[in-house]
């Protein structure tokens, strides 16, 4: 096998950080004689990244090594990611899985590639959680108008429902230096648009090794990245509310490169529920942050995270987040439906909320996002606006979005691709996407 080229096909699963850190991976071991191949073609090597904010995430694992089996039965499997780390005796007694790696450990996976003979019993490599207390920086390309850059991992946060702790470790951060280097490495890629991502960005700036003191702040990484003249745009994925500083909203609103979208996790407008999650904010703070944002960017596109069917969350409770929400001026919501989760508190707590009652409350919560989302592209219909277009041609129409992120269309030009153009938001088509009228030929510099 060491004489020819050996191939490795990629799945990943799961949130932004997942598919920087694939991509990551995807080079160390295109750095050791691999080359990439589609996931449904026969590959020596498949390796999946896996995910465990649901139950449904591992339930997803099971089809996909199923998948690979049936692209090459022969097909050396490769289980990586959170569920690796929480599970990984239970991923190992899935039929087809050669080798589970650990949160420490895939990072360095060519390591364990020396054989990639199918195995009789699969093997794990997993570390104590505690371990995986040093950082790896990793940035995804797989797209060519945006990239994932990571800048944080691991989470000192406790919250009841969630299983992340235990699955990435401590909050640990990039330097700034480093960051900043990747940045610039994605620069010269060509690509104009990074999202930042980590498990709790607004964390960043605790150092390597269980160090809790902030070697930097989440608003000083912004204002480094701001500088980066290569970069047309940068947007901040997720971001706890008490982490978001006034501050750090100000510079938001006067930067260069940094677009009005946040994307702020409340998971439930109950005070009471909040405080049963362990959350670090009360719902007033949340409308403080929200109210602040609108205040110096009106524009403004602001999603957020929310959790239905939590023990104990009564229909009265659930209405106050309905209704909370309702209220808010925001853009969109992400809806999870709660699901229990071994070694977490909330799976100890009284009032479980029955299933079907869960995925009504969920219908009832994308319900309510169509119509904020709706609103939101309606309030900024007759605006002018600079949209990066995307690579994607389907049925002669390409897409992109806007610096507020909404969702563009016009018709497929492939001179278009990657490039930022000035245009009139005009209407809304009957798929939820704003028509456009190109204001002017020139490219938006």
């Amino acid at each position: 096998m060491n004489n020819q080229t050996k191939t490795v096909a990629f799945h990943t699963l799961g949130c932004k950080l997942n598919f920087s850190e694939t991509s990551t991976i995807a080079r160390n071991l295109k750095d050791n004689g691999y080359q990439k191949v589609e996931f449904t073609d026969s590959a020596n090597v498949y390796v999946i990244n896996t995910c465990s904010v649901t139950a449904n995430a591992d339930k997803e694992c099971r089809t996909i090594v199923k998948n690979a089996m049936k692209a090459n039965p022969e097909g050396f499997v490769v289980v990586v990611g959170c569920y690796a780390q929480l599970k990984p005796q239970e991923i190992a007694e899935m039929e087809g899985v050669d080798l589970v790696l650990g949160a420490a450990e895939k990072f360095n996976i060519a390591e364990y590639l020396d054989d990639i003979n199918k195995k009789e019993e699969t093997i794990v490599h997993s570390c104590e959680i505690e371990e995986a207390d040093f950082y790896v920086g990793s940035y995804s390309i797989g797209d060519r108008t945006r990239a994932f850059l990571k800048v944080q991992d691991g989470c000192d946060y406790k919250c009841t429902y969630c299983t992340i702790p235990l699955a990435r470790g401590i909050s640990r951060s990039d330097t700034v230096e480093n960051v900043i280097k990747n940045a610039n490495e994605i620069a010269q890629k060509g690509i104009k648009e990074i999202v930042l991502t980590g498990v709790n960005i607004g964390d960043y700036g605790k150092g390597e090794f269980g160090n809790k003191k902030h070697e930097h702040t989440f608003l000083e990484l912004v204002q480094e990245l701001d500088q980066v003249d290569a970069i047309e745009r940068i947007r901040i994925s997720s971001i706890e509310p008490n982490l978001l500083k006034n501050e750090t909203i100000d510079f938001v609103s006067k930067s260069n490169r940094f677009v009005p979208h946040f994307h702020i996790p409340l998971q439930s407008g109950s005070d009471e529920i909040l405080k049963k999650m362990k959350r670090r904010y009360l719902s007033n703070l949340y409308l403080d942050r929200v109210t602040k944002i609108r205040e110096v960017m009106p524009k403004a596109c602001i999603g957020v995270d929310v959790i239905v069917g939590f023990p104990g969350e009564t229909e009265e409770l659930f209405m106050e987040t309905y209704n909370f929400l309702n209220e808010l001026p925001i853009s969109y919501l992400h809806v999870f439906t709660y699901s229990e989760r071994d070694n977490t508190e909330a799976i100890e707590f009284e009032g479980v909320v029955d299933q079907g009652e869960r995925k009504r409350r969920n219908k009832m919560l994308r319900i309510l996002s169509e119509k904020k989302r709706q609103a939101f592209y309606q309030s900024q219909l007759n605006s002018t606006q600079k949209v990066l277009w995307e690579h994607d041609n389907k049925d002669g129409k390409m897409f992109g979005f806007t610096e507020n992120y909404v969702k563009v269309q016009t018709d497929f030009n492939p001179e278009l691709v990657n490039e930022t153009q000035i245009v009139d938001l005009v209407r809304i088509n009957h798929n939820g996407i704003v028509e456009v009228k190109i204001q002017e030929l020139e490219l938006a510099k």
